[in-house]
């Protein structure tokens, strides 16, 4: 017999601000902000600012009026911090279920599924986790459960804007009737995967709430808005479509790119941060056991500048061979550079993709092939070398080519904090 799912969703609240907090105790209650690269956009907001009607990815400079009149702080980034935070929470919830009963959703978002679990109650055990995260890592979290992912995403939702939730909301428990009214209080834009141009169609036909979407027919929306559609509708009533994946699937695509600290000029300039990039891709992309077999190279100026020249090309090439090896992979990226390259603009941004990716070892050949190359182990132990140099001392310790901190184009984060719990020499003093 097939029994209803109860799967639940963990989701760390504000992840970024919270991490800030935690060894911060003196930033709880002020309105926060931690900005993206370059200190530029808003990516996350405390409690106290979205209250303010500051949308994500609000321009830094904009709310600078906004940030005098409230209070507003603002933190730079601090991914090391945050990672390590991310790796705590998520060892936490793998003590709740089996490891093939927990996915890794994001940074700061993990399913249970607790199948096969009947009796447990699952407001109680949610409960429970938020109570353990809290204690054991320091980060408050939401919890929510239902039968499918997408009613688990719902249901993590309301308990985060419903107080008498308590910050755990089981759908399973309700009745029918009830979980429809509950979704009827929340507009259809809630609704996992629907943006602001689908929810203003789906407003159109007369579907304007949760609820509204749930009752609808999905082969109906299918004919209109496709098969994720059907597949979100069905969710929402309770058929499951959305597969349990233990291991993230391996990516179709790598980018790396990242602002410079300011503008940049000259070929040379510009080439040392392309090769940091592909460098970085390239251990993305033995991470996840795969080759490329076609690597490409953008450029932007600002276009927030328009009283200066514009030029933001780009250009991929097909390689001869598929392959992981960063040296071979930054050779390329450096040829396509000099191709794009042009004098006279202010260059703000570069950055490298890898395309066509294939499982390493796998060669798909052609009648006119030369014969493949033969298995270099001394380069794959020099790339295994590399990756285990960057893994212990931070990323673009080892490279090539690359000059670490490279003034001119590293990020500015003016309001970093301190890696507190990754490097020794940050380590928070208690006096």
């Amino acid at each position: 017999m097939n029994r209803p799912r109860r799967i639940a969703l963990v989701d760390v609240n504000n992840c970024y601000v919270s991490c800030e907090r935690l060894m911060r105790p003196d930033l709880e209650g002020v309105p926060l902000v931690v900005l993206s690269n370059n200190d530029g956009c808003c990516v996350a907001r405390s409690a106290e600012v979205k209250a303010l009607g500051v949308k994500m990815g609000t321009p830094w400079f904009q709310m600078k009026d906004l940030a005098k009149q409230h209070g507003i702080r603002a933190m730079s980034s601090n991914y090391a911090l945050y990672g390590d935070m991310s790796r705590r929470f998520h060892a936490v919830l793998a003590q709740w279920v089996p490891p093939e009963c927990q996915e890794i959703y994001s940074i700061d978002e993990c399913f249970l599924d607790f199948a096969g679990q009947d009796r447990l109650d699952l407001t109680k055990t949610g409960q429970a986790i938020k109570a353990q995260v809290k204690q054991w890592v320091g980060l408050p979290v939401s919890v929510g459960v239902g039968s499918t992912k997408t009613l688990a995403k719902f249901a993590n939702h309301v308990g985060k804007k419903q107080p008498q939730w308590g910050g755990v909301c089981d759908l399973t428990v309700l009745t029918e009737a009830d979980r429809l009214a509950l979704m009827d209080q929340f507009p259809v834009q809630e609704v996992w995967g629907v943006g602001r141009r689908l929810a203003e169609q789906l407003i159109e036909l007369g579907l304007p709430t949760t609820g509204a979407l749930a009752r609808s027919d999905p082969k109906r929306l299918r004919e209109r808005f496709g098969v994720v559609m059907e597949r979100t509708v069905s969710e929402l009533q309770g058929v499951s479509c959305i597969a349990w994946e233990n291991e993230p699937p391996a990516k179709q695509q790598i980018i790396a790119s990242r602002s410079f600290g300011g503008p940049l000029y000259t070929l040379d300039q510009i080439a040392e941060p392309v090769r940091f990039h592909m460098g970085r891709a390239a251990e993305k992309l033995r991470q996840q056991g795969s080759v490329a077999g076609r690597v490409g190279v953008f450029l932007e100026t600002n276009r927030f500048r328009p009283q200066d020249p514009q030029y933001s090309p780009s250009r991929s090439l097909a390689l001869p061979v598929a392959t992981d090896d960063t040296a071979v992979l930054i050779t390329w990226a450096v040829a396509l550079l000099g191709a794009l390259f042009k004098a006279g603009y202010r260059y703000v941004k570069a950055g490298v993709m890898l395309d066509d990716l294939r499982p390493r070892g796998l060669h798909q050949g052609s009648l006119f092939d030369a014969q493949p190359p033969v298995h270099d182990l001394r380069r794959e132990r020099l790339m295994g070398v590399l990756d285990q140099a960057n893994g212990k001392w931070g990323r673009g310790s080892l490279g090539v080519g690359v000059v670490k901190h490279q003034k001119g184009w590293a990020m500015n984060r003016d309001a970093l904090s301190p890696r507190y719990t990754t490097c020794w020499e940050e380590l928070r003093v208690v006096t």
